[in-house]
């Protein structure tokens, strides 16, 4: 047997194992999406306060709601190529570092200008660590429980929106002044960055991605503290490999059609999603307010339970996988999206705002199912040597909207309207159910490392 084939017969020896230590590398890995989703999330909720102590023009304040996924799109492709060449760990730890500094730095800022610039910079550990993490998921999981464990991030995320309107929601009834409740709660996410960390500092570098660098006695080593597998079949020596360039990654994705469909599904729906979501569902506090659906205080208890019902369907998604599969969840999540958009803009057209909280958390539902899996399949199915670049382009991907949406959805508020504007997003979740219905091959339970 040669070098290459008893590395290639290792990868797979891996894939098909269980590792004992897998669930805990899973949500370890996840947590990380709590901290995302609060900074997310709590900008969305202190918009109106940073807006009347800063005082900024409706653009830059627009630009520093959208800074942070500006900034996530770089880290994405950044970080997803270092991933690949540096190793997972190095990656993870760097990530956490960098947003316990920067995520402290945004509550000192004196301009909107300075906020602009640190939500930037701040966005790039985030994206960087979203794809760090679905490469330890990927090669920790075997196959199945992997894609359960990735699908869950949506969850995850619904969780760390509902922890910030709960805490927003007590310093508002506590009376803390708006000046400094926004300040605050933007500085509050440099917590969960140090928990997180203190919990990843002994996590070990993945032993697929040591083989595939031909660095073989250290992959030993941690399968053996992993797995309690010694990885026989392997040299007890070290050898020298050939390292792929990104750009290889995807003339090697031509090569194979079900993992290109697959691919381009993934991308589809990675851009889908980030449209939906950062059109209506991120303004879904402005817009409240701004029709009269309730107080500030009164929209953040409303949210929380908008949320809640949300994270159900993030939850349940996963659950179901094994029995629909990737192309169930896609059309079930897009296909609710596209219903309760088009309830929603009905219920601006008609003054009836009092069905939006309703509608809101039925497209929440679906968004988190149709959002489950966008991330999940491009790194699944990519090869070992390409999981952190394939991770890296999906994750930008995923920002692109994000950034334009938040940054331009009130232009479009404010030249056709609400009701218009809500309708106009029905574009995206069609999308994604026509790529989930025609594109997407069912790739549940994928293994061809």
């Amino acid at each position: 047997m040669s070098q290459q084939e008893a590395m290639d017969g290792a990868i797979r020896h891996l894939v098909k194992n269980y590792s004992p230590q897998g669930n805990r590398v899973g949500w370890l890995m996840l947590a990380s999406i709590l901290v995302e989703a609060w900074d997310f999330n709590v900008f969305a909720l202190v918009f109106i306060f940073i807006r009347d102590d800063l005082s900024p023009n409706p653009l830059l304040l627009g630009l520093a709601g959208a800074a942070t996924q500006g900034g996530a799109f770089v880290g994405a492709i950044l970080g997803g190529w270092l991933t690949d060449k540096l190793g997972r760990r190095v990656m993870f730890l760097a990530s956490m570092v960098m947003f316990i500094v920067l995520g402290l730095a945004q509550s000192f800022v004196m301009s909107v200008g300075a906020l602009v610039l640190v939500r930037f910079v701040l966005g790039i550990p985030l994206g960087s660590d979203i794809t760090t993490g679905y490469t330890y998921i990927m090669e920790y999981l075997p196959k199945g429980r992997r894609e359960v464990m990735g699908n869950r991030w949506q969850f995850m995320f619904a969780v760390g929106q509902v922890i910030a309107l709960v805490v927003v929601s007590v310093l508002l009834a506590a009376g803390m002044p708006h000046v400094w409740l926004w300040r605050v709660m933007l500085g509050l996410g440099a917590v969960p960055a140090l928990i997180i960390l203190v919990l990843r500092r002994d996590l070990p570098e993945t032993a697929m991605w040591l083989i595939r660098q031909g660095r073989l006695r250290e992959a030993k080593v941690i399968s053996r503290r992993m797995y309690n597998d010694d990885l026989d079949m392997l040299p007890d020596a070290d050898v020298v490999v050939t390292r792929p360039s990104p750009l290889a990654f995807l003339a090697d994705l031509r090569k194979d059609p079900v993992r290109w469909r697959a691919t381009l599904y993934g991308w589809t729906a990675c851009f889908d999603q980030g449209g939906e979501f950062s059109t209506f569902a991120f303004y879904i506090p402005v817009l409240f307010v701004m029709v009269g659906v309730s107080t500030p205080l009164g929209t953040s208890l409303i949210l929380i339970c908008v949320y809640l019902f949300g994270a159900v369907g993030g939850w349940i998604a996963p659950a179901v996988l094994p029995k629909i599969g990737h192309r169930g969840v896609g059309m079930a999540g897009f296909g609710t999206v596209l219903a309760s958009l088009v309830v929603a803009a009905g219920a601006l057209y008609t003054g009836h705002s009092f069905i939006l909280p309703f509608a809101a958390a039925a497209m929440l539902w679906g968004h988190y199912t149709a959002a489950s899996n966008c991330m999940t399949i491009p790194t699944m199915v990519a090869k070992p040597e390409y999981r952190g670049t394939a991770g890296g382009f999906s994750y930008m991907i995923a920002k692109l909207p994000l950034f334009l949406g938040i940054f331009l959805f009130p232009s479009l508020f404010a030249a056709i309207g609400q009701a218009n504007a809500t309708l106009f997003v029905c574009i995206f979740p069609l999308t994604g159910l026509l790529a989930a219905k025609l594109l997407l091959p069912e790739v549940y339970g994928f293994d061809r490392d």
